[in-house]
């Protein structure tokens, strides 16, 4: 019998998505780090991180919700596969440009844009395509906490292993590393047969259907709250990676070793939220875990601006992987449970423009301020912003419980 926290393993097709992924997210992690660090080996500039991260990430506020209209209505499985190898072309062209010395600033700049534009394509798609992997809502919530798990894993993994490649290696290597994990992730959806969820015909139009997907998240006060809480903290707290180059070279005075050590230190927090979340049975009670983690983040980073060593900032960066982890994951649970079937995708795309499609304004806007006032008042004002969002929420947080309640009910999961 599968342990309350595994219990999606039980499905065949999940266990092999799971699998493919877990290379693939070790890998994507190794070139972000690799690329990034790169980049300002390159230009000294972190202005330019910043127009990196708003280049692969500005896709996803502009395509997602049209992508989310389109996961409505394609089959999941077959789009799904096709996105993954694309982002396989993706990582070949930047192995092959880096390899041969050919590639430039502007090379690293567009082809994190072309992954941008994939990442845009595949996320809201992922998020539908679970329901088809566990066949149905039951462990809909433990799959969502285990992919989760999953993609910290590689979060942890893959910036440590980076820095030894950088140092042992090359950026050029790490990025063919990262073209060959795509070999597991292929074999994995060869293996995959999932079985088609019913949906209503619908020749309704592109325009019609998003704007009736805007109305669906807007008038709902649980959706509404919570993707923008979603949107402050992926705009002011997330981008403290952008600056991880900075932090490292100007205040701590490491190299591409110490960078790898400390977004592992994110990862790691954000994996001990993972397997909290995975233990859970249900959506409920989350709206007061995400006011502490907000709280928790915004804190820890307006902390590690300041830590006077690097030792006491690994176990901050932890709290603050924590608790971004703990709130995008509690935020994506409590969505999928409540949203009406035939508006999932639509819904879904915009937690992740939401999330990922804000995070190039808050790298864009941290980078510049970074070379005006220093990266350590610029996370210090991402932190405390932080705080009041929490706040805020919490001073709602009664007027959520109202509306979230019946819906609980009718899915037998709230406490009588």
């Amino acid at each position: 019998m599968a342990l309350p926290s595994l219990r999606a393993l039980r499905h065949r097709n999940f266990r092999l998505f799971l699998a493919g992924q877990i290379f693939a997210l070790i890998g994507y992690w190794i070139q972000i780090v690799a690329q990034s660090w790169l980049l300002y080996r390159l230009t000294g500039s972190a202005t330019l991180l910043g127009v990196l991260a708003f280049a692969s990430s500005l896709p996803i506020l502009l395509l997602a919700p049209v992508a989310g209209w389109w996961a409505d209505r394609c089959n999941l499985h077959r789009t799904m596969f096709a996105t993954q190898v694309l982002e396989l072309l993706q990582a070949v062209i930047l192995a092959t440009l880096a390899l041969t010395g050919i590639l430039q600033p502007w090379h690293i700049i567009a082809l994190a844009m072309m992954m941008g534009i994939l990442v845009a394509i595949e996320l809201p798609i992922r998020h539908a395509y679970l329901l088809e992997l566990v066949d149905g809502k039951e462990d809909l919530p433990n799959a969502i906490a285990l992919t989760s798990l999953m993609a910290n894993s590689g979060r942890m993994v893959g910036p440590a292993l980076a820095g030894v490649l950088i140092g042992v290696l090359s950026e050029a290597h790490c990025f063919l590393i990262n073209a060959f994990t795509y070999i597991a992730v292929v074999i994995s959806f060869l293996l995959i047969r999932v079985r088609t969820q019913p949906r209503e015909p619908s020749t309704q139009p592109l325009l019609a259907g998003l704007r009736e997907g805007f109305a669906y998240a807007w008038n709902l006060l649980p959706i509404r709250a919570l993707l923008l809480t979603l949107s402050v903290v992926a705009l002011l707290a997330a981008p403290y990676s952008t600056l991880m180059p900075v932090m490292v070279r100007e205040v701590f005075h490491g190299n591409a070793d110490l960078m790898g050590f400390l977004m592992s230190a994110s990862g790691g927090g954000a994996i001990c939220g993972t397997l909290y979340l995975a233990s859970r049975k249900n959506a409920r009670g989350l709206v007061r875990l995400i006011i502490i983690a907000v709280l928790a983040a915004g804190t820890a980073l307006a902390l590690f601006a300041h830590a006077p060593s690097v030792w006491i900032a690994l176990p901050l960066l932890s709290v603050v992987g924590f608790g971004i982890l703990v709130t995008s994951v509690s935020v994506n649970t409590i969505l999928q449970t409540i949203v009406d079937d035939d508006k999932r995708g639509r819904v879904m795309s915009l937690y992740t423009a939401a999330f990922l499609g804000v995070m190039p304004f808050g790298a864009l806007t941290a980078g510049a301020l970074a070379d005006l006032i220093g990266p350590r008042a610029t996370l210090t004002l991402g932190g405390l912003c932080c705080v009041t969002a929490a706040l805020f929420l919490a001073r709602n947080r009664h007027r959520l419980r109202e509306q979230i309640r019946p819906i609980y009910e009718k899915l037998g999961i709230a406490r009588r």
